[in-house]
């Protein structure tokens, strides 16, 4: 892996003022397609990492530039720091002269192409918290040189791009986007730990500030990905990504609230669930369990409902289903002291083991996860709480919980899980031996339909949260 320092140091060499626009446009296509366009990736995450890697594959120069210098460094010695992307990957990176990772962001200027992959959750007024976003664009606009493209990947509202990004970037270099410089948007559409999908096998939604922004964007991502599909604009490709998330945010709420009335009518939802997907047509499944977790479903709906307000509209449905989703870990709680309750055991005092930190099973993200709600909750009615996870060993700082950094996993042994008054399965981790569960532990609450295939021992020990 090169050094920043090896780069090329003749800047991108373009001169807006030699060369017409549409000559800049087509020097610039006809260098991503020789793989001369040199790409840097700002944010090297679960989005910025495996996009890092898909344009080093199709042979394009790449620089990945992160604030966080644990994560340069393992990129550049090969250590692999996101599970999922595992040490091949990594190794294949390290070794190569075309990649070099870097917190020295004024090798920004010796990119043809920058890629925005950083954060943006919200605050705690459930309202957009685009500091990342802002302070990257201000960085950018410090380097910013003629001719280079300037996209955006990370999830947002609709008008982001223009209303934000390229009023930053005109008022830091004077010059005008479309003109001096290129700026697109396109929604990243990661699915960490999904061995079906990478990024190239994902089609690619692009929208740009102009014709020729989309088209030099359009061209960088026909070269990496399985289709490009480009739309009229920024705000259209920003809101595609909103409306992805918002119809999952929806339809888990929906089933989510089906498993608490079916509950009460002693009806199995995932029986009900099963038996409805066989229908070849006019039904999707979902799946209830402990709460939202993740990047993007817990977040990105209230970016829309956010936006919305400036033109006095009201996102009911996306509303209640936040209400829903984020009722649930109290639900969860709730059947934990009834089933509890059944066993002469207060909550209060008790020993908890926590099965699953992470949001989705077989990852190691633990973004938004509905556990640590979980943990806060018992932790209010004082039981002892303790997690197991295969794929997480030990809690590190977070933005959100700080007051867990530091916790460890327990030991996966008869002894240590026979200890705990009772056990909640959150994460349905599919390494797990659900069966040894059942024979150390004996009272289960299961939120995941973890133990669908296991014999309880007697009618008490599993309860289905």
């Amino acid at each position: 892996m090169k050094t920043i320092q090896g780069l090329r140091s003749s800047k991108n060499g373009y001169n807006v003022t030699e060369e017409g626009v549409s000559d800049l446009r087509d020097n610039f296509i006809s260098r991503i397609r020789r793989r001369k366009a040199r790409v840097g990736i700002v944010g090297l995450g679960y989005v910025g990492l495996p996009l890092l890697w898909t344009f080093h594959e199709e042979g394009f120069p790449v620089t990945g530039f992160d604030v966080d210098q644990t994560k340069t460094d393992n990129l550049a010695s090969g250590t692999p720091y996101i599970k999922h992307l595992g040490k091949e990957m990594m190794g294949k990176l390290a070794g190569s002269d075309k990649c070099s990772a870097t917190v020295d962001f004024t090798g920004l200027a010796e990119m043809d192409v920058i890629l925005m992959c950083v954060p943006t959750p919200l605050n705690a007024y459930r309202e957009p918290d685009m500091q990342y976003v802002e302070q990257t664009t201000r960085t950018i606009g410090k380097h910013l040189q003629k001719g280079q493209l300037i996209i955006l990947e990370s999830t947002s509202y609709p008008g982001t791009t223009d209303e934000l990004i390229i009023p930053i970037l005109e008022e830091a270099t004077g010059m005008t986007s479309g003109e001096g410089f290129f700026v697109a948007y396109s929604p990243e559409r990661e699915d960490p730990g999904n061995p079906q999908f990478n990024t190239a096998g994902i089609p690619k939604v692009v929208g740009a500030h102009g014709s020729d922004a989309l088209d030099i964007a359009t061209e960088l991502y026909d070269s990496i990905v399985v289709e490009t599909v480009p739309v009229s604009n920024s705000r259209t490709a920003e809101a595609v990504k909103l409306t992805e998330n918002i119809f999952r945010s929806v339809n888990i709420a929906l089933v989510n609230e089906l498993k608490v009335v079916f509950k009460e009518m002693d009806i199995d939802v995932h029986e009900v669930l099963d038996a409805a997907a066989t229908k070849p047509f006019g039904f999707m499944k979902f799946t209830p369990g402990p709460g939202l977790g993740g990047h993007c479903i817990p977040i990105d709906p209230f970016y829309l409902t956010w936006k919305a307000r400036e033109f006095e509209q009201h996102t009911r449905f996306i509303e209640l289903a936040g209400e829903i989703n984020t009722s649930m870990p109290g639900y969860v709680i709730e059947q934990t002291i009834k089933a509890m309750n059944a066993h002469q055991l207060p909550l209060n005092g008790s020993s908890i083991l926590i099965i699953g930190l992470a949001y989705k099973p077989d990852v190691d993200d633990l973004r938004e996860s509905p556990t640590f709600r979980l943990m806060d909750l018992l932790s209010e009615y004082e039981a002892k709480v303790s997690y197991y996870d295969p794929y997480i060993p030990r809690i590190h700082e977070t933005r959100e919980h700080a007051e867990w950094t530091g916790l460890e996993s327990v030991a996966w042994d008869k002894e240590t899980i026979s200890g705990f008054d009772a056990v909640v399965i959150s994460t349905n981790h599919s390494d797990i031996d659900y069966r040894q569960l059942a024979d150390w532990n004996d009272l289960i609450i299961d939120t995941r339909n973890a133990m669908k295939n296991i014999e309880p021992k007697n009618e008490k020990q599993i309860w289905k949260a």
